[in-house]
């Protein structure tokens, strides 16, 4: 039987157990003890009436394991679901079909004090897995974790398809704030020649008015990301950021228009063959998502 069960069973019990009413005491009966003790009856009877029975002290510890158990049973829940109540936001970099929308996906559109084209169509590995599909795949397990965890997970696109295209990467940076998040987590994967590997984490410079109010925020999630990486043995890039594993940049319109602490990952280089190999395997999926899921709650402190 769960603590909070039982308790509520002892509580019934005592209740009806403590309903019994007490013989009175009337002043005929205790008029030659009232007498030697010099003690009226009126004062024993008052003090009758407001001192506790063993019923009602019972009911009172009862109450008092009840109030305990609860108070157990949601630091339990907090322990297995430490990120209750939080929302976090993820973005998996493009869209498969993007390729397809060039008129709409080329559509100037604001990204943070200048315009850029409103989204790109992303890379691909040597052997033709296309950056969307990898982002989305890793933005899929990333949520899994984080809402075993208790947080709620929005995504800026849902679906990994041919025929979508977009969001714009100004609403992907509006999106945080939009749906209520605490921080949000941009997911890509890198580009770069052959020999090039390895993560790196970006964060947005500060830009006012565009980014002063979360870059520094923004930066400690940077290395938070980075950190766990790390810790999960993905070498870091050998390309960018002098092997510190972090960027900073002012061009990435995701970046520039998130209202919440925001950090982009690219999780390595998908034209570098043992890169490409972990990021498109299901146990390198696992583990760069539990990875970023390390992050996210050191920078939580969850």
């Amino acid at each position: 039987m769960r603590p909070l069960l039982r308790a509520l069973v002892v509580l019934l019990a005592v209740t009806v157990a403590g309903t019994a009413i007490p013989t009175p005491v009337g002043p005929a009966s205790d008029a030659a003890s009232d007498a030697a003790s010099g003690t009226s009856w009126g004062t024993l009877e008052a003090q009758r009436l407001t001192a506790p029975t063993a019923g009602e002290t019972a009911v009172r510890r009862a109450a008092r394991a009840v109030r305990e158990a609860r108070a157990a049973e949601v630091a339990q829940r907090r322990r297995k679901q430490p990120l209750r109540s939080l929302t976090i936001a993820l973005d998996p970099g493009h869209q498969l079909g993007n390729h397809n929308h060039p008129r709409q996906i080329d559509t100037p559109v604001p990204a943070g004090g200048f315009t850029k084209p409103c989204n790109t169509t992303g890379t691909s590995t040597n052997g033709g897995v296309a950056e969307a599909t990898v982002n989305f795949w890793l933005a899929t397990a990333v949520r899994k974790r984080l809402r075993s965890l208790g947080a709620r997970v929005p995504m800026t696109r849902t679906v990994n398809s041919e025929r979508r295209w977009g969001p714009c990467i100004d609403k992907r940076g509006e999106f945080g704030r939009r749906v209520g998040a605490r921080l949000m987590v941009s997911l890509h994967a890198d580009g770069a020649p052959a020999p090039d590997r390895g993560f790196h984490v970006i964060a947005p410079t500060k830009r006012a008015p565009w980014t002063t109010d979360i870059a520094d925020a923004s930066y400690r999630l940077a290395t938070a990301l980075r950190n766990g990486l790390t810790a999960a043995g993905v070498p870091r890039s050998n390309y960018i950021g002098g092997s510190s594993g972090l960027d900073v940049r002012s061009d990435l319109g995701t970046l520039n228009m998130s209202d919440v602490p925001v950090a982009m990952i690219e999780i390595g280089n998908m034209r570098n063959p043992g890169d490409a190999r972990l990021m498109t395997s299901a146990r390198g999926r696992a583990r760069y998502a539990d990875a970023v899921v390390r992050g996210i709650r050191t920078f939580l402190g969850r």
